[in-house]
């Protein structure tokens, strides 16, 4: 008898959408120092956000700073999906399917139980994150995600073609297709034919 329940989601697979979508979000803050300025957050900043959840938070502030970082972002993602006809169609990084979705808000909340800074929990995110914004390694890092062809849409950049099975280059292409990094955040996305 086949079962009806979907295949599982790989841990892998699930902490590598979340390095994604941390680090763009750590990125797109406006922060001080400045950093891309694609939403209007200073979270990650020593005394900006970083300062008040430390103190409340003095177990879990990091990672209260990501996932504020992340929400902003989420939003964000959201306004630009709503500017096109049939947002419901698209498919992008902070939204990536309800149950897909769930599951990578799970995993955030195993991980931020487990007690290891995020860092340590997502090494790749170390990696791209930290005191010092660095605008070349973050660039270096989402052109290293190549992405298919993409072209200006109303929501943002729509990437051609259709959106690969598999989550992991899925998650690649949207990071991938970033680039080039300007001033406003492009909203990468796949459009859905159903």
């Amino acid at each position: 008898i086949p079962s009806s329940q979907p295949a599982p989601i790989p841990t892998s697979t699930l902490d590598h959408i979340l390095t994604a979508q941390l680090a763009v979000a750590w990125a797109g803050e406006a922060g001080d120092p400045p950093r891309l300025g694609w939403w209007r957050t200073d979270l990650a900043s020593e005394y900006g956000g970083e300062d008040l959840f430390r103190r409340l938070l003095p177990n879990s502030w990091a990672w209260a700073v990501l996932q504020g970082a992340r929400e902003a972002a989420r939003r964000q993602d959201a306004a630009g999906r709503g500017k096109d006809a049939n947002p419901d169609r698209l498919v992008s990084l902070y939204r990536l399917g309800y149950e897909l979705d769930e599951r990578v808000d799970e995993r955030l909340r195993e991980l931020k139980a487990s007690g290891r800074a995020p860092t340590q929990a997502l090494p790749a995110l170390g990696e791209l994150i930290g005191a010092d914004w660095n605008p070349g390694t973050f660039t270096d890092w989402v052109q290293a995600h190549r992405a298919p062809e993409a072209v200006a849409a109303p929501a943002g950049r729509r990437i051609k073609g259709t959106a690969p099975e598999a989550v992991d280059l899925l998650v690649d292409h949207l990071v991938g297709a970033l680039a080039p990094l300007g001033a406003e955040y492009p909203l990468p996305h796949y459009r859905r034919s159903v």
